[in-house]
Formats: C-alpha cells, structure tokens, sequence
C-alpha cells in the first residue's frame, strides 16, 4: 500500500510540475486569469464528458454540492487567482517556497481536524527534511535577491493556507465519491467562480487570438496537469492520509526543475540535486518507506539459514 501510495505521489509530482513548463508558454498570449479559468473549464468539460460517455452523471444538487464548491474553492479558484496575481509582486522561487509549505501546514490541520492522521516522529522529521530540501534547490534564486512585496507575500501565503485546508477538508468530507464524479463536480465549481472574474478582469474577448503554442500548451494544462491529476488525486485520497498526500507538494519543484533542464536547456547547479535529495528523502520519510527498508534488512537477517549441525 505504501508503494502504491508513493506512485500516486510521483504521478501527481509530475502532471503538476509539468504545468509550470505549459504556464510559461500560454502566458505569453493568454492572460493569467483567463489563462486558468480556460484551464478550469476545459478540464471540467473533458470529465464531464468522460462520464457522459460511461452514462454516469453527477450527483443531484443538495449538500454533497456544497463540498464541492468549497473544494473547488480552496483547491483550484483561490489559489490560482492569488498565485497568477501575486507573482507580479514577488520571484516565483519565492513564490514556490511558500507553496512548499503546503505539507507542513497540511500536517497541522490534519492532526486536528482528522481521526487518523496525527503527528508522528516520521512525518515530523520527514516534513522538516522536504522544506529543507526545498530551500536548498531554491537557494541561489533567493540569496541573489528576490522582489518582496507585503502583497505578494500574502498572496502566496493566503494560496499556500488555501491549498492545505482543501487536501484536509476534501478528505474528510469528500472521500468515498464514486470515480471521476469527485474532480468533475470539483473542477466545475472551479470554473464557474473564475470564469466570470476573468471575463470582468481580462476582458478575453476585446484580446486578439493567440498562436498556436500557447493554445497547445493551455490544452496539455487542462488535460494532463488538471483533468488527469485530480483524477488520480482523488483516487490517491482513498487510500493516503492527507499528510502522506500534500507531501507531493515538495516532488513538484524537482519535475519543474528538471523538465526546464530538459526542455528549456537549463542548467542543474549542485544544489539541485542535493534539494532533490533531501526532498526525495523527505517524502520516503513521511511515507514510512525507510523505516519499512530497515523492517526488511532486519527480516532477511532473521531469516538467514542455520546450519544443521550433523552431529
């Protein structure tokens, strides 16, 4: 199971991290704002009509909706807005560190406000190690100096607070949805908070057409980094704590890293890997993964052969 829960970490770390590489290209010729507005809608129109085609439909309204919305709040609207309008005032390495706190608030709330998912030495320590991990590969970027702003500060602190209440809110009040239905529901209510901000703010339509990169890039944001992954987030959720799953959270900067050392012909410093590291074994800590490592080394020293002596 802890395996199992580790794949869905790093799936998720990758259909997320790859989104940053999609967002640098679509905001060239699509506005934040609508930029993830469109991202929403998209993805909540491909869900729903992945379960037209299985001929499921979505709950009737009543208080299941009301989980939903909120969901769709903390997890997608609010923290969207804040970090597309929050980057004007701040680097996003910063930006990113405090996205990276995700976990660690996460574990906060999750002690209190669940019955199975409290503080323990591993996911303290791994928690601690991750942040570390994430300072380390953020470094250059913050010691050369980084714009700060109290606004943009608080933006990206506000979308940090937004995303670890929804991993805890959702888990508690959402888990147990039939497949898909949950991240359709949730994107859609998404979408219907964005869209008509962005239509107020942007006003996309008095815009002209973008080109074709940034429209490929805003359907592989939709499809892979938000129809997929809250797909595979909500199958994650049935059988992760919300601690273990926020952990993902610290697997993001290394994906984005990497693919920019991939893609964009970026350069990895020392620091990377040694961040990616930390991270990594910050995230094996908080899974029980490396305490399940010395169960086995120990095991198998148990169960060496003895010699059967003839005599």
């Amino acid at each position: 199971m802890k395996l199992k829960s580790l794949s869905y970490l790093v799936t998720l770390a990758f259909l997320w991290g790859i989104a940053f590489l999609f967002v640098k290209v679509a905001v060239h010729d699509i506005p934040p704002l609508t930029l993830v507005a469109a991202r929403l809608a998209l993805a909540s129109v491909i869900l729903l009509g992945v379960l037209r085609m299985q001929r499921r439909t979505l709950p009737q309204f009543g208080s299941t909706w009301k989980h939903f919305a909120v969901a769709g709040f903390l997890h997608n609207a609010a923290p969207y807005a804040l970090l597309a309008w929050g980057q004007q005032y701040i680097d996003s390495a910063l930006a990113a560190m405090f996205i990276g706190i995700v976990p660690l608030v996460t574990m906060l709330l999750a002690h209190i406000f669940t019955a199975d998912d409290h503080f323990s030495l591993a996911k303290i320590v791994g928690g601690v190690i991750g942040f570390g991990g994430l300072l380390v590969l953020l470094a250059p970027g913050l010691l050369a100096g980084v714009k700060v702003t109290t606004l943009g500060l608080l933006a990206a602190l506000v979308a940090a607070i937004c995303y670890s209440s929804a991993v805890v809110y959702s888990k508690v009040t959402l888990q147990g949805q039939p497949p898909l239905v949950a991240p359709t529901a949730q994107l859609t209510t998404a979408a219907i908070f964005l869209v008509p901000v962005a239509l107020v703010v942007d006003r996309p339509h008095t815009l002209p057409l973008p080109s074709l990169m940034p429209v490929l890039s805003l359907l592989l944001l939709s499809v892979l980094s938000t129809a997929l992954a809250f797909y595979i987030y909500y199958r994650a959720m049935e059988i992760t704590s919300a601690t273990t799953l926020a952990v993902s959270t610290y697997l993001v900067p290394i994906v984005a890293t990497f693919m920019g050392v991939l893609v964009l012909g970026e350069r990895l410093a020392w620091n990377g890997y040694v961040g990616c590291a930390l991270i990594l074994l910050g995230v094996l800590t908080v899974n029980g993964l490396t305490a399940r490592l010395k169960w086995f080394r120990r095991a198998g020293v148990e169960r060496k052969p003895r010699t059967i002596s003839a005599h």
